[in-house]
């Protein structure tokens, strides 16, 4: 049997017991119920296991972002694929589950479909926009057919995603619409958001541009990139408008690396068995699971799986 048919039976196996979804409807039930669902992207198995059990503690929906880094990290995204469908099958996880390619680029969407992931970015925001178009096209209706939703990227989000580098412009309403109009499942619209920290010096969201494209794409779930060090107000305020889909990584990785440095430096690596990997990075693993948790909450997705 074929890797990508072996691949695509797992997955629908897991879909059947509501396991491993596409990220359609839990975004779609978010836009109708005004809130969020957050995509905290994974790096090991720590990682997983910590989003997953804040998942299924706070009964919130999850999408688990995986980049092209982490995935070649990670030793290729069949491992991740098959990895997050074992834990989410061994710790019973009962809530809506996505995996999604993050920032994804043509060739790396083919492996992530070959791979058996539920839902896919294609980064199309670096080619002109009639062949950003021309390659989404071909892309949805892979997905349809396999059942997979994508999501699609117009204007590049500021900062520096696995070197994908943006300057934070703010994307043409209209040509929004055109992308939303292809029949893509969710549309990520550069609205003056970075990846990683933000500058003191950063402007803020431009919710007149968020507005615009919320009223010519209607009840398309919008996603919001680089959610860390956002206000909550300005988070709030983004939901309203149409935003159900908000993606958090950096704030995971700082808190993680805070939570191991205080294990270190308090020595507590040199006590008994402290050095043991499952003891050293315990702390890092609670904190992902204390900020996840804290993140839910502000998108109103807890409660809602």
């Amino acid at each position: 049997m074929p890797k990508d048919v072996r691949s695509s039976k797992r997955r629908d196996e897991l879909e059947e017991l509501n396991m491993l979804v596409s990220a359609k409807e839990m975004l779609e039930k978010a836009v109708a119920g005004h809130y969020a669902v957050g995509q905290f992207n994974i790096n090991n198995l720590e990682w997983t296991k910590a989003i997953l059990t804040a998942a299924e503690e706070t009964k919130s929906p999850v999408i688990l972002g995986v980049s092209e880094g982490a995935g070649k990290y990670m030793t290729g995204f069949k491992t991740v694929q098959d990895m997050v469908a074992a834990m989410v099958e061994e710790m019973g996880i009962t809530v809506p589950v996505a995996t999604h390619l993050d920032h994804g680029s043509y060739d790396g969407c083919k492996k992530c479909i070959e791979a058996g992931f539920t839902s896919i970015m294609f980064d199309g925001s670096k080619y002109p926009i009639e062949e950003n178009v021309a390659k989404t096209k071909e892309l949805i209706e892979i997905c349809k057919e396999k059942g997979m939703s994508l999501e699609a990227e117009v204007g590049a989000i500021g900062g520096e995603e696995d070197g994908v580098v943006g300057q934070g412009e703010c994307a043409d309403p209209n040509e929004c619409k055109m992308i939303a109009d292809l029949g893509v499942d969710m549309l990520a619209a550069g609205i003056g958001n970075i990846h990683g920290k933000y500058p003191e010096n950063w402007a803020g969201l431009s919710f007149e541009t968020l507005d615009a494209i919320q009223k010519l794409t209607g009840d398309m779930p919008l996603v919001l990139h680089g959610g860390t060090g956002i206000p909550d107000d300005m988070i709030k305020k983004a939901i309203d408008l149409g935003v159900a889909k908000i993606n958090v990584n950096t704030e995971c990785q700082l808190v993680f690396a805070d939570a191991t440095r205080e294990y270190i430096e308090a020595g507590k690596d040199r006590e008994g068995k402290g050095y043991d990997p499952r003891k050293l990075l315990k702390p890092g693993y609670e904190a992902i699971i204390a900020k996840v948790k804290e993140k839910m909450e502000l998108f109103g997705s807890v409660g809602k799986a």
